[in-house]
């Protein structure tokens, strides 16, 4: 394997992990939508409609846990991204630094 082989390998990675993240952030406004739902419902029928208020709390509740996961899952993926791009760059300095000797 080349160091050109390498790298593009590195940069095909790279590129579908930030994809992913991107979808991660898409999960993430999806559950942040839900939630503000959800308060909306519980703020103008709290008194009025029981099963509104009702649907509102589960809807606060599944879109806060949800922001919850997706938030920490896009961090930790974020975590990943620099793991791979310092292995990377450990990998090219080893091979520059042997590759001269």
């Amino acid at each position: 394997m080349t160091i050109k082989e390498m790298r593009q390998g590195y940069q095909e990675e790279i590129n579908y992990q930030k994809h992913m993240l991107r979808n991660l952030g898409y999960w993430f406004q999806l559950c942040t939508t839900l939630s503000g739902i959800g308060i909306i419902l519980i703020y103008f029928f709290h008194a009025k409609f029981l099963w509104l208020n009702i649907l509102g709390i589960v809807l606060f509740v599944l879109g806060a846990f949800g922001m919850l996961l997706f938030g920490y899952t896009g961090w930790r993926g974020q975590q990943n991204i620099k793991a791979v791009v310092d292995d990377f760059s450990e990998k090219i300095n080893y091979l520059r630094q042997n590759h001269s000797n």
